[in-house]
């Protein structure tokens, strides 16, 4: 076994393992639910300062926690092709000039902290709460990397960080705190089942 294999099971594949017979039911059946879960994140907001919050990004970071690496990126997957098809599953609408509008970086980051928090889980990153938030970070920055390098390439950099970033900085640690809390309580009542 190298040492990049995954060692540890996913959330979804403790409560749900995959066999032989259900991998592909599995698989898709999660991957719905997630990007109906995203849809929904998308359309939630919360009443939040300086601006009102959108469950999204949070939503993203747990489903990469929860399905691990592939799935998570299947699900994001989904969702976007979903969007890009018109469907209004994105906080303002749907459509393929959405993807390709300011928020379209900070969609395409969605399936690289999807990638990034899915693998670490996979070894073992969702078991104490300083993985948890380190592995949270760590998918939020990367979400917000591609979205301030999409956003400043239309707008520039400046206005980038003052539109794109800093007013969400607040609401974005408050999810990031409550996803890293959730995985080690949630393996921690697994456990005790």
């Amino acid at each position: 076994m190298s040492d990049t294999a995954i060692t540890h099971p996913t959330l979804a594949g403790a409560l749900w393992p995959a066999t032989r017979g259900n991998r592909l039911l599995r698989a898709a059946l999660l991957a719905v639910l997630g990007s109906a879960l995203l849809a929904i994140s998308a359309r939630v907001q919360v009443p939040f300062w300086p601006v009102p919050m959108t469950l999204q990004t949070g939503v993203v970071l747990l489903l990469g926690a929860a399905l691990g690496g592939r799935l998570a990126v299947a699900t994001v997957l989904l969702y976007l092709a979903e969007g890009a098809l018109g469907l209004p599953v994105f906080a303002g609408g749907g459509g393929p000039a959405y993807l390709a509008g300011p928020t379209g970086g900070y969609l395409a980051g969605f399936l690289v902290a999807a990638a990034a928090v899915g693998s670490l889980v996979e070894r073992g990153w969702s078991r104490s709460l300083a993985s948890s938030a380190l592995a949270m970070i760590l998918g939020d920055v990367l979400i917000f990397a591609c979205g301030l390098a999409w956003l400043s390439s239309l707008i520039g950099l400046d206005k980038a960080i003052a539109a794109g970033l800093l007013p969400f900085l607040a609401g974005e640690a408050l999810k990031i705190a409550l996803a890293a809390a959730l995985l080690p309580a949630a393996w921690k009542l697994l456990a005790r089942r």
